[in-house]
């Protein structure tokens, strides 16, 4: 493990296994190095690339100076990126495909962009989030209410059906979803703007012109998936692929060659 500094002086763990060229993967809500889908992807690309994982600010061994903003995000990434030496192969899955997709508009240099279903809403093949969802999620972070910051999250912004959510404190992981329940604003302040249930602006991430791959699974929801199609008609050149059998949470021997076929 190594730690980069953020324009902010924010210390930004990673990791960095196999060789090649650089690739950095991006968490969605709730994860980190140490509890993350990525890991394993990680591993399955690391004998054709140099891969790097790491701790977004307030997760695992990352620091988090306030106050938060997007641009504070973005620019922990372009520190990333210029640790590697830039640019680099760019891949984010979920909120972290947003924390992508935004860094890439912002100019961070990216040779190429990967995206799974980045949790947008442009249509109305589910509700769309309620006015007031990120002042209530707000709310619960500063009251410290994490187990009912992550339901919220889970039932409004993830639209999971009540019996799913209610089982998930059962689980082994509950107690570490609920420690970093206080990032759940970092993420959704990149997606919220985009869970109106209306099409995207065509204005939106217009600066993105490096080649993309927008993926989504097989087996996922159908809102997401019209979103993921979507986006890839949005940005100039971009490729859409559903990989059969998967769903939101895609395994990583299914992902890894594609991703291979895409950043060689």
């Amino acid at each position: 493990m190594d730690k980069v500094r953020s324009a902010d002086g924010t210390p930004i763990a990673y990791t960095r296994v196999g060789h090649g060229p650089a690739v950095i993967l991006v968490d969605g809500a709730l994860s980190f190095r140490k509890q993350s889908i990525n890991a394993a992807l990680a591993t399955a690309l690391a004998g054709d690339f140099t891969v790097y994982t790491y701790d977004r600010r307030g997760r695992g061994e990352s620091g988090d100076i306030p106050p938060y903003t997007t641009e504070r995000e973005i620019e922990d990434l372009a520190a990333l990126v210029a640790e590697t030496g830039g640019p680099v192969r760019l891949y984010g899955t979920s909120s972290g495909a947003a924390l992508a997709l935004a860094a890439a508009d912002a100019g961070v240099p990216v040779e190429k962009l990967a995206l799974y279903e980045p949790p947008f809403i442009v249509d109305d093949t589910r509700p769309a989030i309620p006015a007031d969802y990120e002042r209530t999620l707000d709310e619960l972070v500063a009251a410290d209410r994490r187990a009912a910051a992550v339901r919220y999250f889970m039932r409004t912004g993830v639209g999971l059906p009540a019996v799913v959510v209610a089982m998930m404190r059962f689980m082994p992981a509950w107690s570490t979803l609920t420690s970093v329940a206080h990032t759940l604003p970092y993420d959704v302040a990149f997606v919220a703007p985009y869970e109106k249930g209306v099409p995207y602006p065509e204005s939106s991430w217009a600066a993105v012109k490096t080649p993309t791959l927008v993926m989504d699974g097989g087996r996922s929801r159908p809102w997401i998936r019209n979103a993921a199609r979507a986006l890839a008609g949005l940005l100039p050149g971009a490729e859409h692929r559903t990989l059969d059998g998967q769903t939101h949470i895609v395994k990583a021997e299914a992902l890894a060659p594609v991703l291979t076929e895409f950043f060689r």
